[in-house]
């Protein structure tokens, strides 16, 4: 087992990474438990392969609980299901210092986290992930959020976990279209500030997708650490040091809202695409090598990523799509923060450049 904290002081946290971790969840769980009882929240495809096993592993430590499960899908992030959550939280009698076991992907994450934010005024959640997007991003760092129609996270909170348990064995339930959307999180730390990492990607990438079992632990406890790391210096993005975290999300959150966060684009596919836009856009700016961008490209095309608005399955105007940016949590004094990059590893944030820059680009941005 490897462990990485998240170092906020007294508010610090551990994240575990080993093979088989479910099946022991309970005796990582039980010391933050101030009474032996927890409530288990997950989706109905994750509690066919693990609610038994967890619940086994409680019981194991005497800890009783009680399970809520929740349909399958981003549609589940919204006001109902955060409806839903609450008023069965406070009917099973939740106490602030309880902690609520968030067991699924992204959207259970969020959702979970975001709910134990408000209900008796913030109560612990443990975060234990089962996609690879949840397991080497969003299940790290407090940000928890809905979506709503004008866009995606938009209502939400800062609520840091009291721990986070990832069991790379997991993944072997995933679909491989839901692996190659968690890998594009995994690339973007290597586009972010190592480009070291993006080559090792290039090299490893499609072993890890293949279900090569090092590769996976390797690429987990990387990004985690990074995003450990990142999320220490600027918890609440107020320094633009975790907005690099955002590198592909402007654009890809636009493609996500265009396409109805549904699963015609899953959010990783939109971020692989964004990311491309971004250098793409980087290099029309006289930012980046035209090689870099090429570069990146090609890799996501290589594992099969969407890599254009096309391959995204989006054929909107750059109007359409510049219209869902503007409504970006990020926009400052009515400007729009964009990660840009100056080459691979060397992304930078910036709001030099207006949308109607953005739009010029979207439609004349590469088909293919």
């Amino acid at each position: 087992m490897e462990s990485v904290t998240v170092d906020l002081g007294s508010r610090s946290y551990p994240i575990l990474i080993g093979d088989g971790l479910i099946r022991d969840i309970g005796a990582h769980v039980a010391p933050l438990l101030k009474r032996p009882r927890t409530m288990i929240v997950t989706d109905r495809n994750v509690a066919d392969h693990y609610l038994m096993p967890v619940g086994a592993s409680l019981g194991a430590e005497g800890i009783g609980f009680s399970s809520f499960v929740l349909p399958t899908g981003e549609g589940t992030k919204s006001w109902d299901g955060l409806a839903r959550l609450t008023e069965w939280l406070i009917g099973e009698g939740i106490e602030r210092s309880d902690h609520v076991i968030a067991l699924g992907g992204g959207v259970i994450g969020d959702l979970v986290g975001f709910a134990c934010s408000i209900v008796k005024r913030g109560c612990g959640f443990i975060q234990v992930p089962t996609t690879l997007l949840a397991q080497v991003d969003s299940s790290v760092g407090g940000k928890t959020a809905i979506n709503v129609a004008a866009g995606k996270n938009l209502i939400g909170a800062f609520h840091q976990p009291a721990l986070v348990v990832i069991d790379p064995a997991t993944l072997g339930t995933l679909p491989r279209r839901e692996l190659g959307a968690g890998y594009a999180e995994v690339v973007k730390y290597g586009l972010i500030d190592d480009a070291a990492f993006f080559a090792w990607c290039e090299d490893h990438g499609a072993a890890l997708l293949a279900g090569d079992s090092a590769a996976r632990h390797k690429a987990i406890a990387h990004s985690v650490a990074a995003k450990a790391r990142i999320v220490a210096a600027d918890e609440r993005e107020t320094q633009d040091v975790r907005a690099l975290l955002n590198l592909g999300h402007s654009f890809g959150h636009a493609l996500e809202a265009e396409t109805g966060y549904s699963n015609r684009l899953l959010h990783g596919e939109a971020v692989a695409a964004g990311m491309v836009l971004a250098h793409q856009f980087s290099a029309a700016n006289g930012l980046c090598p035209p090689e870099d961008a090429a570069r990146v490209r090609d890799h996501l095309a290589s594992v099969e990523l969407p890599h254009s608005l096309a391959s995204a399955g989006v054929n909107s105007g750059g109007a359409a799509l510049a219209a869902h940016m503007a409504h970006d949590k990020k926009v400052r004094g009515g400007k729009l923060p964009l990660i840009l990059t100056r080459g691979i590893g060397r992304s930078f944030v910036t709001e030099d450049y207006g949308l109607d820059k953005v739009v010029a680009f979207l439609d004349g941005s590469p088909a293919a």
